[in-house]
């Protein structure tokens, strides 16, 4: 069955999609346009839209053309402040029936971006998977605990800027499953049940670049079923229930709820059992 209250955020103006970058780079903008009325279309929520290491006034362009053919609101994707500041000032909210937009990502590295918000309100995603040492330099967070901690902790500043926490969205990070060899997924499942069970995070959001998961397989199994898109499912039925209520990802996928017995259901949950390498030759084991 469809996912119900699962918010999708187009994922398709991304510089890094090669079809895209083609179209950015030949100013395409019709065939820019396109995609956001595509996407508008399928049943995104918002419009994703990152332009790579372009200005920020070409930031600022893309949205208003964006905003020009779709009503969904913007979800404006830069680690860049300058650029970020950029994309706010050209949002029009009220062309977007009053919803605010999304501003992806903000980290403990950036936390001067919440500043931001007296510019425009915004919905901040929050990039929980890397902290900030006691020696001030960005580290890779390596257990499920320490996701949870760096995500309470920005979910905190965020509500220093006025933010609340019904406004943030909590990006613990996903990995390639394909390539799982030191339990990056039992990392993510852990540090979601974490989020989920803190009655001080209660009514925040959660969301992931859900194609990054099945990056790198075949896209389909021996027998000539799909393989990514039940992979992606089997993760959402598994994660849905604990918060995980928006995704970055692709309209023309059809993400849906799996029961237990399912392929895909079985992987992920042997998966979460295995270490290392077996993780790894336990998704080879499905696909072929």
């Amino acid at each position: 069955m469809p996912i119900p209250n699962l918010t999708i955020i187009g994922e398709s103006i991304n510089d890094s999609v090669p079809s895209t970058h083609k179209l950015f780079e030949a100013n395409d903008l019709a065939g820019l346009k396109e995609l956001a009325v595509s996407q508008d279309t399928g049943g995104a929520g918002y419009i994703d839209v990152n332009v790579g290491p372009r200005s920020a006034a070409f930031l600022a362009d893309m949205v208003r053309e964006v905003q020009g053919v779709t009503a969904k609101p913007i979800s404006i994707d830069t680690p860049d402040p300058v650029m970020a500041e950029a994309g706010l000032r050209a949002y029009d909210r009220a062309r977007a029936g009053g919803r605010i937009p999304v501003l992806n990502s903000i980290a403990q590295t950036r936390r001067a971006m919440f500043e931001l918000t007296k510019i425009m309100p915004f919905m901040p995603i929050l990039l929980a998977s890397e902290r900030v040492d006691a020696k001030g330099t960005s580290q890779p967070c390596h257990t499920a605990q320490e996701v949870y901690q760096t995500a309470k902790e920005l979910v905190a500043e965020a509500g220093k800027h006025g933010i609340p926490v019904n406004h943030c969205i909590i990006d613990p990070a996903i990995s390639p499953i394909g390539a799982d060899s030191d339990g990056r997924f039992q990392c993510l499942m852990g540090a979601i049940n974490l989020i989920h069970a803190d009655p001080a995070l209660k009514g925040v959001h959660m969301s992931v670049g859900l194609s990054n998961f099945s990056v790198m397989l075949p896209p389909k199994r021996a027998d000539g079923s799909p393989t990514k898109g039940p992979l992606e499912s089997a993760f959402l039925t598994m994660a849905v229930p604990l918060g995980m209520d928006h995704v970055i990802g692709s309209v023309k996928r059809k993400y849906d709820l799996l029961p237990a017995d399912h392929p895909a259901m079985q992987c992920l949950t042997d998966c979460l059992k295995l270490e290392g390498f077996d993780v790894i030759m336990r998704v080879q084991e499905y696909y072929s």
